[in-house]
């Protein structure tokens, strides 16, 4: 077992309960999503050995080979938080516990055509871009509702769970954050059930905390450095 790896674990984990504590929350309603691209599965089988049971990844092809040469750890919530094209719909819904980045009626739809009878239904976020580049993913603040709407009414095997954001490289996370709550509360205002929150990063999950996320999505600072890629 890696020591370090167990050392850097259990430190996120001090500082998250720290930022609950001081944001006047518990700790435990706080899922912490330990994100591991680029690391090979034998790491999230160190995780999974260390009590680890929400993985993320952010790549269709990494994920799909991962969650397969991991099938046998049937308790592993997988959860895709990556930008995801239509046509990988069927391989990410045959992986995900959890879909983060729902964007466009067309990706909902693609995933909805995904289910099958016996599968159990797909909890998604709708991704909303916080930025002014249209290129970045995420709907648009404006789009959201219509997004919203259109899973709830189109796509009865998708189950709305929440809002997921990036805070922008060039803003205080703190506004950011605040500004996602305030689209949250949007959110919730037409699906009341979804309440969870994806926001927060390693650099700025003490923010994402204070502004009420749910879901922490924590790569290097647990995993350690990645692997360079050839």
């Amino acid at each position: 077992m890696d020591t370090a790896l167990s050392t850097r674990l259990h430190d996120i984990d001090a500082r998250i309960a720290d930022a609950a504590r001081a944001a006047g929350r518990d700790a435990s309603e706080i899922t912490r999503i330990v994100v591991t691209k680029f690391h090979p599965a034998s790491l999230v089988r160190e995780l999974h050995d260390l009590g680890v049971r929400d993985v993320g990844e952010n790549r269709q092809q990494e994920f799909a080979a991962k969650s397969t040469e991991l099938a046998e750890l049937d308790d592993l919530r997988w959860h895709f938080i990556g930008q995801a094209q239509t046509n990988k719909a069927r391989s990410i819904r045959a992986a995900a516990a959890v879909v983060h980045t729902v964007d466009r009626d067309r990706l909902a739809d693609a995933l909805e055509r995904a289910g099958t009878p016996e599968a159990p239904p797909l909890d998604v976020l709708l991704q909303i871009n916080l930025t002014d580049d249209a290129g970045r993913g995420g709907v648009a603040p404006e789009g959201l509702a219509p997004l919203a709407e259109h899973v709830l009414t189109s796509c009865p095997s998708l189950r709305l769970r929440g809002l997921m954001g990036v805070a922008p490289l060039d803003e205080e996370p703190a506004s950011a954050f605040a500004r996602l709550a305030d689209h949250a509360a949007r959110l919730r205002a037409i699906a009341p059930d979804a309440r969870w929150l994806s926001a927060g990063m390693t650099g700025d999950f003490t923010e994402a905390i204070s502004a009420g996320a749910t879901h922490l999505r924590i790569g290097s600072a647990i995993t350690g450095p990645r692997p360079v890629r050839g």
